[in-house]
């Protein structure tokens, strides 16, 4: 931003410029969200006017409502929150210790290792998908949600934030708890953890917002539609359900994790710089 302003020019261009950067950026992400929230509570006609309406002429905030009814949302939230949860938990299961074990017990071939993990990133999901759904179906894993808190186990891009992190806590602290005679385990669970509360922070808002909003996997997991997960099942009622009635379930679905974020969004920040200069 500063470079939009010359130096010497005088703080209220700078000001100015910082100013209109914010509006236009807040309108390009808030505006499709509110457009969305308020024509939900559109009647299915005025949605299909040319030009169409801002705001509506006929409120029916009720909407949200009705599409909660119709489609029994309550059973595809519980199917979420289980998916999100149990993907949460088990990604910090298996990502923290792998994280602590590349940057601290610095095993042999530890480098090469995270590069390999990484280089799974730049494979395209689609090239994963028929290997992998092969091997759930072999071990009877279809219609269970462990099915997908497996796949989201083993993140490299979670290892490779928590290893960054981990690499930049205070030696002085991790010796001083050795010394006090603290094993790996105990000074992975008493130190190390608590010290990393920003990072954890932001690694498991990442794994509960990419669990929650997951669409291809749970489509090929649960063929079961009482076990389905938001994301399918909206897909499934689409073509049958009232445009409203379908914007307000999508309002509904997204609502969470818009929510998590807002309440949370401190601790990402503070997460994703922590660590980052060192001193």
């Amino acid at each position: 931003m500063r470079t939009l302003v010359a130096p010497g020019r005088s703080r209220t261009g700078y000001a100015f410029a910082l100013v209109i950067t914010t509006i236009v950026v807040t309108v390009v992400f808030v505006l499709p969200l509110l457009w969305v929230v308020l024509s939900a509570m559109k009647p299915a006609a005025e949605l299909a006017r040319v030009p169409p309406t801002v705001l509506p002429l006929t409120w029916q905030p009720e909407t949200y409502v009705e599409a909660w009814r119709l489609m029994d949302l309550g059973r595809y939230f519980l199917n979420t929150i289980v998916v999100a949860v149990g993907t949460w938990a088990v990604q910090l299961a298996v990502d923290v210790p792998a994280a602590y074990a590349l940057s601290r017990l610095k095993p042999v071939l530890g480098k090469g290792i995270l590069g390999m993990m990484l280089l799974t990133l730049m494979m395209p999901a689609a090239v994963l998908l028929v290997p992998t759904y092969l091997t759930v179906a072999d071990l009877g894993l279809l219609n269970n949600p462990v099915a997908l808190w497996l796949l989201g186990a083993a993140n490299a891009f979670t290892v490779f934030l928590l290893k960054r992190f981990f690499d930049q806590l205070p030696v002085e602290v991790l010796e001083a708890a050795k010394i006090d005679g603290a094993g790996q385990l105990t000074l992975l669970w008493r130190v190390v953890l608590p010290l990393s509360r920003p990072i954890l922070a932001v690694v498991s808002i990442f794994a509960v917002v990419a669990a929650w909003k997951d669409f291809i996997w749970p489509l090929l997991v649960f063929s079961d539609p009482a076990r389905q997960t938001l994301s399918v099942a909206l897909q499934r009622f689409a073509p049958d359900t009232p445009v409203n009635l379908m914007l307000a379930g999508l309002v509904l679905a997204s609502a969470p994790v818009v929510g998590l974020f807002l309440v949370f969004q401190r601790h990402v920040l503070a997460g994703l710089t922590a660590g980052g200069v060192k001193g």
